[in-house]
């Protein structure tokens, strides 16, 4: 075994002995179905902590030669699959991570020769007999090599596009490095399978992409990868059963992603991290300080603010991603900063609406953090004050409520603030706190109708009570509260236990003032 060739099994087996691992092992049928095929380019594109390195260290435990990795396997799920033996340990891998090949030079040109140079220098110690045209050339001695051993290369390529975070600005540079991966890899007989990893698509340069040739899996269009994106919901249930975590808190700290098929996907570092210090934290982003988000939402295109705010209220924003070229510099309107920030897992992405949505609280918290101390002026004051908002609720001070309320007016007012949808939307910034206690649902169903919103306590915090918010505009706030009563809103919480507040807003658009009436409801037995 070498470093880059067939470097072995023992990564993949730290994974597996560790007190955590749930089985992706099903990634390896996928693999193993493209195998010599017209679709054995492969790019899997994720956000960081995303599990790429762990699939990529458990495809060259799998497929390297002289690595004998049954037994390591027994136990998984494609042990079961037909094709488990036929192509287990029967290629000659080439391993690359490019963060250490860049990490250890200065310029383009010495990172490839690094590499072109430790490659061969491998498989001359691994074949040193065979006649080579030129050493010198990474390209004539592999197939020097697959000409004498008829056995083809797997490529296993991780963190493939860190260029273009350090070299984000040289055209040049990104353009020499695609040139050569296009040359090592496209229509090379010695090739079985290429699959690389990282946090971007492939890069677009000029009329078309240098790499054209790899079929792309990425946050806007997983494909038959989706389940192995992050963790799904049934894996996050046998967690929690586990470790003895409540799964609905989970689903709101980490859940949010989501792909057709497969449905909710969970961050898996956050997840591993919350049941192992048996708290809800943010944890994805501690390797990484909020800058990087702040950099984008402080970008200074037309109504990416406004889009910003909404989404920290809860809403969803349309997203034209087909503009977007793949790097993290060539943003030319607000959709690419968008795009950019979905395939770096802070958006999510909804494929049939074309939307794009904060998914989770640890991800929320992120930009709330950035907004604090952004240059966005009075825009983060509804935020800091929502917490003295929501305490205004629980001890029936409607007039500071209103006061609340006003304050999240004032810094939305570039909405067009002339029905209960845009009134619905100031309300949730006015209460962005609740999301410390509650489960927010908008529109819930009831028999008679919507409520607008309600607020159910999560289980470590019953002692709060339940809210139903009525809006109305240019009507009455207690006529909202009429509205609760007699559409009976407040059965659709017949299971709910605890005490319930009515809360009825109304704006007058005459004055341009909210009023508020909160009232404690009373179960009849």
């Amino acid at each position: 075994m070498g470093i880059y060739l067939n470097p072995g099994k023992g990564k993949f087996e730290k994974a597996i002995n560790s007190e955590i691992y749930v089985d992706k092992s099903m990634l390896i049928n996928v693999t193993n179905r493209k195998i010599n095929t017209l679709e054995q380019n492969i790019c899997i594109s994720r956000p960081r902590r995303f599990g790429k390195s762990m699939a990529a260290n458990m495809l060259t435990a799998y497929y390297s030669k002289g690595c004998d990795s049954k037994e390591l396997f027994q136990g998984l799920k494609i042990a079961q699959m037909d094709s488990f033996e036929k192509h287990l340990n029967q290629y000659d891998v080439v391993f690359l991570n490019m963060q250490e090949f860049l990490s250890r030079t200065s310029s383009m040109q010495e990172m490839l020769e690094l590499l072109k140079k430790s490659v061969v220098w491998d498989l001359l110690d691994e074949y040193p007999n065979f006649r080579y045209f030129d050493t010198n050339d990474i390209i004539r001695t592999m197939q020097d090599v697959y000409r004498n051993t008829h056995r083809s290369f797997v490529f296993i390529i991780d963190e493939w596009d860190c260029i273009f975070r350090e070299y984000k600005n040289d055209k040049e540079a990104q353009e020499k490095y695609l040139d050569f991966m296009r040359d090592m890899l496209k229509d090379k007989e010695y090739v079985a399978l290429a699959y690389m990893t990282g946090i971007l698509p492939i890069k677009k340069y000029g009329t078309h992409s240098a790499l054209n040739m790899f079929n792309e899996y990425s946050m806007l269009e997983a494909g038959t990868v989706a389940e192995f994106v992050g963790f799904t919901q049934s894996e996050v249930e046998d967690l929690c059963n586990r470790y003895g975590m409540n799964i609905e808190d989970v689903k709101e700290w980490y859940d949010g992603y989501y792909f057709d098929g497969v449905g909710a996907i969970y961050n898996p570092r956050s997840v591993v991290c919350c049941m192992q210090f048996q708290n809800y934290n943010n944890y994805w982003n501690q390797t990484e300080t909020f800058e990087a988000l702040r950099v984008y939402i402080d970008m200074n295109f037309e109504g990416l603010k406004d889009d910003v705010i909404s989404m920290i209220a809860g809403n969803r924003v349309r997203v034209n991603t087909g503009s977007f070229v793949n790097d993290m510099t060539s943003l030319a309107v607000k959709d690419d900063v968008y795009t950019l920030l979905i395939h770096l897992g802070y958006l999510a992405y909804d494929l049939e609406l074309k939307q794009a949505y904060i998914p989770n609280n640890e991800v929320r918290q992120e930009f709330i953090n950035c907004v604090s101390v952004s240059d966005w002026g009075e825009v983060s004051k509804a935020l800091k004050n929502s917490a003295d908002t929501l305490q205004a609720i629980w001890e029936n001070r409607p007039s500071q409520v209103s006061l609340g309320i006003e304050q999240a007016h004032f810094e939305t007012s570039h909405i067009q603030y002339n029905d209960e949808n845009a009134l619905s939307y100031t309300i949730s910034l006015a209460l962005y706190a609740a999301r410390n206690f509650y489960t927010i649902y908008r529109e819930l169903p009831t028999e008679k109708g919507f409520a607008d919103m309600v607020y159910l306590p999560r289980k470590k915090f019953a002692d709060k009570p339940a809210i139903v918010v009525e809006l109305k505009w240019d009507k009455s706030a207690e006529g909202a509260i009429a509205q609760i009563k007699n559409k009976q809103y407040v059965k659709s919480l017949q299971e709910y236990e605890g005490n319930i507040l009515l809360v009825g807003v109304n704006y007058n658009k005459d004055t341009r003032e909210h009023e508020c009436v909160i009232e404690e409801w009373e179960k009849r037995i």
